[in-house]
């Protein structure tokens, strides 16, 4: 039953977001001329370590942009149907399904604009993409919690940067490290502790996420 609760809600975020281009063209929009402007400010002298910060700071910034209006676009009535037809748990789920799959397609494509701007620096493409898909799964998981509680604080957004930061940090950091690695050989040995981390934050996130947001719902 949770299941199908879940697909519906996914598929009514996905209507909602083709329903209003204008905010994924947005962020599309942001993405790009960020890119261009740091393409513009280093002019090709860039070092690997370099390219590395640059993407996940714009990818990260990214994230909280597009996901940020996850709870802002439902109104208080729509909240109260909500409620009456699903459960929380699936609601939260639902939410951080949809918002992995939009971070996916926005850090394949920050990729992909930072390969055609700022040149490939990229050694062990595969470890990249892991990487992007383990990151893109802890942004949308720790930001979807936060804009949850955010929306529950009058929709005082600002906090999304105060709540997110003690776990968004060593998210970060350890996504850095990874790709750097990425970044200067084809060898795998030495990173399972690095993506133990990873999968460690993601899932207490989510589990949190999913015993947490059932109080701030009822709320």
């Amino acid at each position: 039953m949770q299941y199908l609760e879940i697909k519906y809600l996914v598929g009514k975020e996905i209507k909602l977001e083709l329903k209003q281009k204008y905010v994924l063209n947005g962020i599309l929009l942001y993405l790009v001329s960020t890119i261009f402007v740091t393409y513009l400010a280093f002019e090709n002298a860039i070092t690997a370590e370099t390219w590395n910060s640059l993407f996940w700071i714009i990818l990260l910034f990214v994230a909280v942009n597009g996901i940020s209006k996850s709870f802002v676009q439902e109104s208080p009535a729509r909240h109260l149907y909500y409620y009456t037809i699903a459960s929380p748990q699936a609601v939260i789920l639902s939410k951080i399904l949809y918002n992995l799959f939009l971070m996916a397609i926005l850090s394949v494509l920050a990729f992909i604009f930072f390969l055609l701007l700022m040149g490939n620096q990229v050694v062990n493409v595969p470890l990249f993409l892991l990487t992007l898909i383990l990151g893109s799964l802890g942004l949308s998981s720790v930001l979807t919690m936060v804009a949850a509680i955010a929306s529950r604080a009058s929709h005082n957004f600002s906090l999304m940067a105060i709540l997110s930061f003690p776990i968004v940090l060593p998210l970060l950091a350890t996504l850095m490290k990874v790709s750097r690695t990425a970044m200067s050989s084809m060898d795998w040995s030495g990173l399972s502790g690095l993506l133990v981390i990873l999968i460690t934050i993601i899932v207490a996130v989510i589990t949190l996420a999913y015993l947490l947001f059932p109080y701030l719902w009822k709320d």
